[in-house]
């Protein structure tokens, strides 16, 4: 157990942050009902906001230098110069009032995977899909509520999914070089362990353990998911709508937390990004899409 310490960055205050991710010194992330992208420097405050006009659940960057988010429309190709917006993909247009796209990264390959979520809670309308390195969308889980955190372990053999509803951490046995996924288990389950509140965004170091945002739970938890999730840290935050998390910094030793504003309560630093320093782990560098 490590001593840590947690301070609030920057000064925007997100109606609902979301998708934080590490990349070239910056942390960047996204307010979904601000229909924001942010950049923030971790070290100085400042911040660089992009109003993109649609609610975007999470974004990537890319390496060619500019970004995909997966919105209200679809994934889109956004350039932070000239605010040029290229539309790739649109699998839903059809559910587009009752789903949106949610969480998301790229795998180790470059590919860009993004779920969405059902808005009026309908189990089974929601999926997870992947965009390959040629722009190709392929549908990889169906029949999902929510499809929220996403991660790959350091080796690139093992995929890990939430699906918010179900309280449970899934795995898949991951093939780097065609995107494949099979032998799928339950690895942590939460609801199990007495967390009543909605697991979220999720992350994970370099020891292989998961660090997961608990919504409406104000909570990281970190489990160990080679041993039936057995927990081995908990970092409580002063707000409850902790959404989701990300390493970062020089060294990916600092755990970044995102935070939305609850619709009934009054809380300190809600919708602010928290720090967490002293946890003595890395994180695992985040992958661009190499489209």
């Amino acid at each position: 157990m490590q001593n840590y310490t947690v301070q609030t960055l920057g000064t925007r205050v997100s109606k609902w942050g979301e998708g934080p991710i590490w990349w070239e010194g910056s942390l960047y992330y996204v307010d979904i009902e601000g229909h924001a992208l942010v950049q923030l420097n971790t070290e100085t405050g400042e911040e660089t906001v992009w109003n993109v006009g649609e609610r975007i659940g999470t974004v990537v960057p890319t390496a060619k230098g500019d970004f995909i988010y997966a919105g209200d429309t679809g994934l889109v190709r956004f350039n932070p110069v000239s605010g040029e917006k290229t539309p790739l993909a649109d699998p839903e247009a059809e559910l587009r009032a009752t789903n949106r796209f949610n969480d998301g990264k790229c795998d180790p390959a470059g590919r860009f995977w993004a779920g969405t979520i059902s808005l009026v809670k309908e189990a089974g309308t929601a999926n997870l899909y992947c965009l390959d390195t040629t722009g190709k969308l392929s549908l990889k889980l169906p029949a999902l509520t929510n499809s929220n955190g996403i991660c790959w372990s350091a080796d690139a053999k093992t995929m890990y999914h939430i699906d918010t509803p179900t309280q449970s951490i899934q795995a898949y046995d991951f093939d780097r070089k065609s995107g494949t996924l099979s032998n799928p288990r339950t690895v942590v389950d939460t609801a199990a362990k007495g967390y009543a509140s909605s697991p979220d965004g999720m992350t994970i170091d370099t020891d292989g353990n998961l660090w997961v945002a608990f919504c409406h739970g104000g909570a990281v938890v970190c489990f160990d998911p080679s041993r039936g999730g057995k927990v081995l840290q908990t970092i409580e935050l002063p707000c409850v709508e902790t959404t989701a998390c990300a390493f970062g910094g020089p060294n990916l030793d600092r755990l970044f937390v995102t935070t939305g504003i609850h619709k009934s309560m009054k809380e300190p630093g809600a919708g602010r990004v928290f720090a967490v320093d002293g946890l003595g782990v890395r994180g695992v560098p985040a992958c661009p899409y190499l489209g």
